[in-house]
């Protein structure tokens, strides 16, 4: 197996466990706004996915992350499914030349936009790409403008997708079934943030364990919602600079 491919089986089986052990906190935070499934559906997805992975010969990180979406859509009922899974098997063919800086952000910015418009969701509404949003900004930002470690940049989409999560809390739900009640999902955390953000976080501490390296702390210059593309922004500065002149 190669290393990317062993990184990918080994942050998939941390997530795996990650997600069973808060199946009940996920189940929680549906049974307020949603169906109180989530934390049941995504355990076994996951458990399924990291039984799948395992059981690969010798792949590369494109198939172990292709492997591991396909298995999400058949495993994970309701909207989860394809919106975890079917988004990674797409994002999976960034990888095909391994994991690298560049490649994890182009994997990272494919999984939004596939999440984006499988969900027809945006910053605001009360989902996962609340979360997601701010962690890919996060940490194409950190990789391609301010040129830090690949560990770092992840500890800040890490930081960032925390911060989205909290976002979710005070918003009136606008997608899926939490926005059948209205402004009374003000005041719940959605779900499907929150297990992003668990994914995420444990992304994070495999890598740092493969590296053998502490997580790097996070300061707080990180915004709130860093919702903005990088690129959009350097294009705004400009555009914003040319008219000063």
């Amino acid at each position: 197996m190669s290393d990317d491919g062993a990184a990918v089986v080994a942050a998939v089986e941390a997530i795996a466990e990650r997600i069973e052990n808060e199946r009940d906190h996920l189940t929680q935070l549906d049974s307020a706004i949603g169906d109180a499934d989530h934390g049941g559906n995504m355990a076994r997805g996951w458990a399924a996915a990291a039984e799948a992975a395992r059981d690969l010969d010798d792949p590369d990180a494109e198939t172990v992350a292709k492997t591991v979406g396909k298995t999400l859509m058949a495993e994970v009922g309701g909207a989860s499914g394809p919106l975890f899974g079917g988004s990674l098997v797409f994002a999976a063919g960034e990888l095909d030349e391994g994991i690298t800086p560049e490649t994890a952000v182009a994997f990272a910015e494919t999984y939004l936009e596939k999440v984006e418009d499988r969900g027809d969701a945006r910053v605001g509404d009360q989902t996962m790409v609340d979360a997601l949003t701010p962690a890919v900004h996060a940490f194409k930002k950190s990789i391609e403008v301010d040129d830090l470690e690949p560990i770092e940049a992840l500890a800040k989409a890490v930081d960032a997708a925390e911060r989205g999560v909290a976002f979710t809390v005070p918003i009136r739900a606008r997608k899926g079934r939490a926005s059948y009640l209205g402004w009374r999902s003000v005041g719940h955390q959605d779900p499907g943030a929150t297990s992003t953000l668990f994914i995420l976080e444990e992304v994070l501490d495999v890598a740092a364990d493969r590296l053998g390296v502490e997580v790097p702390e996070t300061d707080a210059s990180s915004p709130t919602i860093p919702d903005e593309d990088p690129d959009e922004a350097a294009e705004d500065g400009s555009a914003a600079a040319s008219e000063d002149d």
